[in-house]
This record gives C-alpha cells, sequence and structure tokens, in this order.
C-alpha cells in the first residue's frame, strides 16, 4: 500500500511538472488591448478570456499551442516554449486603413477595412490639417458628405451653425461622444434658411484637441442606436494619451484684415498611479467680427420704405444717406466670438476585470452680432417711420430729426453647453458589461441693446408704457435643453464566428424655454428680436426606454451577417420597432470588398418641435421686416386651425458598397445609399390666418434622398527626397426631392429648394501630402457643386443658382525641433467667394431677364435691396469670407 501510495504521489509530481503558466497581454495593431480574446489550448477545451486590460493567464500542457482567435481578428498560434507571451493581433486584410472602429455594430468591435458598413475614420491630425478654428468647420473640409454653411442673418443662429450628412438635415444625424449620445443644443432654426425648422447638436463645442480620431457611419443606425440616426452617426472618440501633450498657440486674419483670431490650446495627459489615466484639454479663443455688406440700392429703398408713404421719407433723404453710408451701415458676415471650453478623459482599473471610466465637458461661448441697421427713413409697417417716433431723436441722435442718423440694435448670446459620462467595464468568462449614466445640457440667454419698443400701450393713467420711456435694453429670454441616459451594453464573443451584444437605453429629457422681460415682448415687443411672452414660455419632459439585441455571424473568413433589432417606447407618442441587416463579402486574396445593408428607421419629433411658440421679426420681400410667429401643434391656436399633433418620422435605409484594393498604396471605396423618410417633419411657410401670418410644424410628406460616396487614397509613394499621398473623395447627390403630396399648402417652393437643392449637388475633395525632411506640405481643393435656390418674392419663373467653385487650402507645417511645430495655414487661397445668377424656369422667365429693370427688382427682392449680395437673404452653398491667414505654434511637454 505505501508503495502504491508512492508511486501516485510520484505521478502527480510528474504531472505537475509537465504543465506550465502562461500570462502575457493580447494588443490590436495599434497597441490597444482586447478584451475578451479566446486563448485556448490547441487541441482541448481549456480556455480563458482576456479580461479588460487584454491579459490573460492559463495553465496548459507542456509543449502547448496556444490558439489566439477574436472576432474580426486573423487568428494566430503560439507555442510556449517561454511562461510570458505577449500578442498583437491582425485585423482581417482591407480595403483602407486598419484602425479597429467602434461604430456600426453593437457586438464587438472591428477593423475599418472588414466592417461590413460605410464609415469614414478622420485623425486629430487631419482634422488640424484643413487650419479650421472649429470642430464642424474641419469636418466640412474632410467629409464630402458632410455639409455646414454660416446663415445670413444672425441672431440666435450664430450661436451655432446648421450642419447636415447627406443633405438630411442636422435633426437626423446623432453625435456621440466615446460611444455616448451627445445633448441637443436648445436653438431651434427658424430663419428661412437651410436647417430650418431643425435642432442638432453643437459641434463646435467640442475642442479639436481633445479628439483622438472621429468615425463617421454614414448609413441609417435607428436600430443600433435610437432615434435621430436616419443619416448616419458621428462618434468622437476622444484622447487617451498620457504623454505627448503640448499647448497651441493659435492666430489669424482674414485678407480683409478683419476677423482677427487668437486662441491657445493645453492638451495633456498623466497616469494615475499603475492603474489608470486622464486625458484633459484647455482651449481658450476669440474672433472678431468679420463683415461683408452689399451695396444698398437706392429705388429699392424707395419702395420699402418711402415710395407709399405719402409725404415721407423723399427719395432725396435715402439718397442722401445711402451716399454717406452705401452699405446703409449694415454689418453682416461672421460675427464676434469668444469661447472657452474645458474636457477630460480618463478611465481606472479597479481590478484585472473591471474599469471605470468617464469624460466630461464644459463650453462657453459669447457671441456678439447685429440685426439690420435701422436707416433714419426705415419703415415700421403701417405708415409708421422714425418722423412718426419722433423720441428716436433723444434715443439715438442728438434730440433733432436732422441728428438722428438711425441706431443699430445688437444681438448677444450666452451659451452653456455640457455633458459628462461616468461608466462601469468589467469582463466576465468572457461576457463584456458596459454600464453608464451621461447627462448633458445646452442653455441660451439673449440680451438685445440699443432697440426700443414702439408700441402705445399705456397704463391706467393714460401714459405710454413704452415708446418715449422705452427701455433700450431687453432681455428676451433663452432655451434650454438637458437629457439623462442610462445606458447597459452587454456584449460577447462566442467563437470566433459568432458575437452577440444586447442592451437597454433610458434617456429622458426637458426643454425649456425662458420667459422674457415683460417689455421685450409686451405690445410689438424688442425691436428686431421680440422676448418669450409668458404663454409661450414653460418646462416640457419625457422619457422613451430602448431595447436592441445585436448579432453578428462569420460564415467564414469572407462572409459576415450582421443583424440588429430595436424596440424603442416614447412617453408622448408610442413605440416603434425597427431593425437592420447588413452583410459583408471578400474575395480575390482579400482585395474586393462587397458590402451592403438594409435597414427602417424613425425620428422622434423633437420637443424643441412640439413645443415651440413665438413671435419673430423677419424680412418679408417688398415689405421690409414684419413680425410673424410659430403655433405649435398643442396649442389652442392649432386646435382651431385643425393642425394635428406630430407623429415620428420612418425610414428605409439602402445601402451597396464595393472596395477594392488592388495593391498595398492604394484603396477604393464606392458606396450608393438610398434613403426613403416618411411623415417629414417640417416648418412650414407662413399662412395668413385668424391669428395673423403664422407658420406651424407638420408631417407634411415623404422624401427620397440618393447619390454616391466615393473615398480614394494612394501612396505613400517616393518623391524625390520626401514621400507624397493622394487622396480623392466624392459625394453625388442622384435624386433628392419629395415623393408624395403635402398634406397642406404651408409648403411652397421656397422651403422646397431649402430642404432639396440648397445643398450642393456635388461635393469633392483633392489633396495632396508631401513630407520632406522637416516639412510636411499639405494642399486640398474643395468643389462645392450647383445649387439651386427659390427665395421668397422671387418671380416664380426664375430661380437662383449658385456656380460651382473649388476651394484652395494650403497647410505647410514645420517641425522646428523634436518639441516645436510651426504651422501655417492659407484657407481660401485664391479667395474664392460664393457667386449666383438668375436662371429662367421658362420662357417668360427668359423675358424677365430681358428687362434690366425686372432683373433688378428680383435683385432686391432677394437680397433686402443689396445688403446680402453675396449669398442672398437665404443662404448660399459655403461659408467664405475671402482667404483666411492662421499661424499656429505647437510645444510638446
Amino acid at each position: 500500500m505505501k508503495k502504491f501510495t508512492l508511486l501516485l504521489l510520484l505521478m502527480n509530481i510528474t504531472f505537475l511538472f509537465a504543465q506550465k503558466e502562461i500570462s502575457g497581454y493580447v494588443f490590436d495593431n495599434a497597441g490597444s488591448p482586447l478584451s475578451g480574446v479566446n486563448v485556448t489550448q490547441k487541441g482541448t477545451s481549456n480556455n480563458v478570456s482576456t479580461d479588460i486590460n487584454g491579459a490573460y493567464q492559463i495553465t496548459v500542457d507542456e509543449g502547448a499551442i496556444l490558439v489566439f482567435s477574436y472576432i474580426r481578428f486573423a487568428k494566430q498560434e503560439f507555442d510556449t516554449t517561454e511562461s510570458t507571451l505577449n500578442v498583437f493581433l491582425t485585423e482581417e486584410g482591407g480595403l483602407g486603413l486598419n484602425e479597429v472602429v467602434v461604430t456600426g455594430t453593437r457586438t464587438a468591435p472591428r477593423s475599418n477595412t472588414t466592417a461590413a458598413l460605410p464609415i469614414d475614420v478622420v485623425s486629430a491630425k487631419e482634422l488640424t490639417a484643413t487650419g479650421q478654428t472649429t470642430f464642424d468647420k474641419a469636418l466640412q473640409y474632410r467629409i464630402p458628405s458632410f455639409n455646414t454653411v454660416q446663415t445670413p442673418v444672425n441672431d440666435a443662429t450664430s450661436l451655432l451653425d446648421p450642419y447636415e450628412i447627406r443633405n438630411m438635415g442636422p435633426s437626423r444625424t446623432l453625435i456621440l461622444i466615446n460611444g455616448k449620445r451627445k445633448n441637443l443644443s436648445s436653438l431651434l432654426y427658424v430663419q428661412t434658411s437651410p436647417g430650418r425648422g431643425e435642432t442638432g447638436a453643437d459641434l463646435s463645442a467640442i475642442p479639436i484637441d481633445a479628439i483622438e480620431r472621429v468615425e463617421i457611419l454614414r448609413d441609417g443606425a435607428s436600430a443600433q442606436y435610437g432615434s435621430d440616426a436616419i443619416a448616419g452617426v458621428i462618434n468622437i472618440i476622444l484622447k487617451k494619451r498620457t504623454n505627448d501633450g503640448g499647448i497651441t498657440f493659435r492666430t489669424g486674419i482674414t485678407s480683409e484684415g478683419d476677423g482677427e483670431m487668437i486662441g491657445v490650446s493645453l492638451n495633456n495627459g498623466s497616469t494615475i498611479g499603475d492603474k489608470g489615466f486622464v486625458n484633459y484639454t484647455i482651449d481658450f479663443s476669440k474672433v472678431n467680427l468679420a463683415s461683408r455688406p452689399g451695396k444698398v440700392d437706392l429705388e429699392g429703398e424707395f419702395a420699402d420704405n418711402g415710395g407709399s408713404i405719402q409725404g415721407l421719407n423723399t427719395l432725396n433723404d435715402i439718397n442722401s444717406f445711402l451716399t454717406k453710408y452705401p452699405d446703409a451701415k449694415n454689418i453682416n458676415g461672421a460675427p464676434e466670438t469668444a469661447a472657452a471650453k474645458f474636457l477630460v478623459n480618463g478611465g481606472i482599473n479597479l481590478s484585472d476585470e473591471t474599469k471605470l471610466y468617464y469624460n466630461a465637458a464644459y463650453v462657453y461661448k459669447k457671441v456678439n452680432s447685429f440685426a439690420n441697421y435701422r436707416t433714419p427713413y426705415w419703415s415700421y409697417g403701417n405708415g409708421i417711420t422714425s418722423n412718426n417716433l419722433p423720441y428716436l431723436f433723444d434715443f439715438f441722435g442728438g434730440g433733432t430729426a436732422t441728428s438722428y442718423q438711425g441706431y443699430h440694435p445688437t444681438f448677444t448670446g450666452d451659451l452653456n453647453d455640457y455633458n459628462a459620462t461616468l461608466g462601469f467595464q468589467s469582463v466576465t468568462n468572457g461576457w463584456n458589461t458596459d454600464a453608464s449614466v451621461t447627462v448633458g445640457g445646452n442653455s441660451q440667454n439673449y440680451t438685445v441693446n440699443n432697440s426700443h419698443n414702439r408700441s402705445t400701450l399705456q397704463d391706467v393713467n393714460g401714459i405710454n408704457l413704452y415708446q418715449e420711456n422705452s427701455p433700450v435694453f431687453f432681455k428676451p429670454g433663452g432655451a434650454s435643453f438637458s437629457h439623462i441616459v442610462g445606458n447597459l451594453d452587454i456584449t460577447k464573443v462566442l467563437s470566433d464566428k459568432t458575437s452577440i451584444g444586447f442592451g437597454s437605453e433610458i434617456r429622458n429629457e426637458t426643454f425649456e424655454i425662458f420667459e422674457g422681460g415683460k417689455a421685450s415682448w409686451d405690445g410689438f415687443g424688442a425691436d428686431s428680436f421680440s422676448g418669450n411672452r409668458p404663454e409661450d414660455s414653460g418646462k416640457w419632459n419625457r422619457y422613451n426606454l430602448g431595447l436592441y439585441f445585436d448579432m453578428a455571424y462569420d460564415f467564414s473568413t469572407n462572409f459576415l451577417v450582421n443583424g440588429t433589432i430595436r424596440y424603442e417606447d416614447y412617453s408622448d407618442f408610442g413605440a416603434a420597432t425597427v431593425w437592420k441587416l447588413s452583410s459583408r463579402y471578400k474575395f480575390l486574396g482579400d482585395k474586393i470588398n462587397v458590402r451592403g445593408s438594409v435597414s427602417t428607421g424613425f425620428r422622434a419629433p423633437t420637443l424643441h418641435q412640439i413645443y415651440t411658440q413665438k413671435s419673430q421679426f423677419s424680412f418679408d420681400p417688398g415689405q421690409g421686416i414684419q413680425i410673424s410667429g410659430i403655433v405649435n401643434n398643442i396649442s389652442v391656436q392649432a386646435r382651431v386651425l385643425g393642425i394635428p399633433k406630430l407623429d415620428a418620422e420612418k425610414s428605409t435605409n439602402i445601402t451597396l458598397g464595393i472596395g477594392a484594393k488592388p495593391y498595398e498604396k492604394f484603396n477604393l471605396t464606392l458606396d450608393y445609399y438610398n434613403i426613403k423618410v416618411e411623415d417629414r417633419i417640417i416648418l412650414g411657410d407662413k399662412v395668413d390666418t385668424s391669428f395673423g401670418s403664422v407658420s406651424w410644424f407638420e408631417n407634411s410628406f415623404d422624401s427620397r434622398t440618393s447619390g454616391l460616396d466615393i473615398v480614394m487614397n494612394y501612396g505613400a509613394i517616393g518623391l524625390g527626397p520626401g514621400e507624397i499621398q493622394f487622396n480623392l473623395s466624392g459625394n453625388i447627390t442622384l435624386e433628392n426631392k419629395r415623393i408624395s403630396p403635402v398634406i397642406s399648402d404651408n409648403f411652397g417652393a421656397t422651403f422646397n429648394a431649402l430642404m432639396f437643392t440648397s445643398r450642393p449637388d456635388t461635393k469633392w475633395l483633392f489633396g495632396a501630402n508631401y513630407k520632406i525632411k522637416k516639412f510636411d506640405l499639405c494642399l486640398n481643393n474643395t468643389y462645392f457643386g450647383k445649387t439651386t435656390f427659390k427665395q421668397a418674392g422671387l418671380d416664380s419663373n426664375l430661380r437662383t443658382e449658385f456656380t460651382p467653385k473649388i476651394v484652395t487650402d494650403l497647410g505647410i507645417n514645420f517641425f522646428a525641433t523634436t518639441k516645436l511645430t510651426i504651422a501655417l495655414n492659407v484657407n481660401n487661397l485664391l479667395n474664392v467667394l460664393p457667386e449666383w445668377k438668375f436662371k429662367p424656369e421658362n420662357a417668360t422667365g427668359t423675358e424677365i431677364l430681358n428687362n434690366p429693370d425686372l432683373i433688378k427688382s428680383q435683385y432686391n427682392l432677394i437680397t433686402f435691396n443689396g445688403r446680402y449680395s453675396q449669398m442672398t437673404y437665404e443662404g448660399y452653398h459655403f461659408s467664405q469670407l475671402g482667404t483666411l491667414f492662421n499661424l499656429s505654434l505647437n510645444y510638446k511637454f
């Protein structure tokens, strides 16, 4: 018995010595740890998964082979001669850059080259190379399907410009920060310009120096991310670096000597012990006013302000003023903007399997702009001019009519925007769990100065409340929007072929309209920008719950299918179920990749669209500035007028693409898209009703948008002592139109043009980057195609077309030392400006164009008598004020 026991002991000792422990880390080819990687002893069921830091530990037999497998990455095998084994997995071969992207699927991350969806990846370096000072403008010159434009008439819109992907409006692109939903702005665009009736997140609030990269999914993604993702998703990935920090000083000026810019930005990072990191950005900037008013036409001014008023404002009076001030003292262009931006991104490992992460941002912007200048002969309608308001001579002149030179109302907007996320990640038996809470908000408060209230209201004693007793300083109120979002996302790589993801999102949204001071809204209210009335102000709230399930299956290394289904229930308009199916097939040794998707989507009307009701000042062609209103869909007025409540938009999105990488230095992708939106929500034309001239939101019609996205890259190749790279990308709109009748008469030619033809029908980016010794030279050309408008007041037999233009940007980086970089950017090198012409719709239109007097009349109608000669009163196809010189110095710590 003792011999048998001894024999067993010797066998166990031999067995123990025949096994060994292997440990290490698994990374992607970019050096980021991969969690959930299957580590298996070949030929056995002995396996483990990497933890949240990419670490693993496994006991294997002597001489065993370890197999490392992770979906979308090439399987790799290693012997176990060493006890420490660190592995770098390589993404499966493909068609472009090899970034690992997290956008476009709710299962495990993929490499960009093997994704089944069209995704643009823009690095921080590419954003900086544009020379643009804000994130939204940088995207304008990097992504063909992305468009943004500065609106001609600023006031509240000066705080942030509308943007869109694939001509779908800002409301239909979802913005994420590190994969979490960013809050919307509180601003609703109500001017008759592109973006009217919509709202979006404030992209300009995000400091460029805080961004590691941007992943732009150009495909419908409501099934994956919820409402607002009909056109696509912009996912902003923040920097995690704990080294390579630096400080950047920026300055710039336009070729006209205005628009001076100065700024400083600090980005740095640090480790927190041996388990965490933090990266932070501080950015301060100031941009001065750049004004580009046109020359005002005498006859047009007389027709609007004097021609119909007997005995007042004679032609000589107007001519005298315009002779002295050809632009009628108007200021329009880019407003003065000061901004302070703070952002932090960090994380800490609580254990080998758990991690806490966080990010937070706060932005303050102050924007100063101007309303249209009120000339001495200004008409307020109904025969009222400054001669009927003699107190104006005291308010804004020397007390006499001859000393009075008019006045210029100013508009100041104070914007606060914040967002923060706190999350927890864990890995247990290969199950990746991510739970987070995100808060965000945007508030805007407005100030009007150098104005007055001309109302004739009186108190009980018969004394005027306003006019000669009017203040000149007003607080018209403002608005705020906030949300709280809870997310729970769970993923698991079930095998090297299958991965799943499921989760939920609960979101609470609050929208508030701040009441203005009484003098700002009482009677006529503050001239230029009337305040929010008490009955139009208030706070509104809603919540929604979303549930989704996502599954991806690789039938082979070449053939992938990914499916998603989502259910979402809103407290104010009900539930919706949407789905998405996408696929990718590679062949010819990964040199060709065919991909496609089909999905359904939805977009809930924003709280802004449901509850906004107000009076506003706007230009009425031929009648000057007039007051009109917006009636919301739940008001008493809406019931009287028979206006129905809003419902969600529904969409069907089809994408089909092909990519090729015939050899190492060249790749090409071509993607076709087709987006149908049903029950599209619009803010329609003004309609004369028993409540005055008003407009309202409605689910008005169905639309279809289709087009092509093209991306090509070539290089780097040797050229002399350096290397050169070429890139060409473009967006071609094939179809963008209404495909069903409108439900009412409040949608005319003007808004049809604003929605469907007010963005370039094609846009191309062509650039070259040449690196030689200590220099990095970049030359980019952006082609803006034809844009068509039908401005309010324009004869129906005419249209306006903006001529295609190419804007050229030059960038020169000089690496003076390993720490100091000097960069010079010359944007719009050739001083290209927007240019438009009248075009006839028919023979009658041709006759009009053959008559100089009629042409002049039409010109005056759409440019406010020449004040907006460069862009017209309702917008243009790209924003340029001339050549812009930017110089920056970056010092690395």
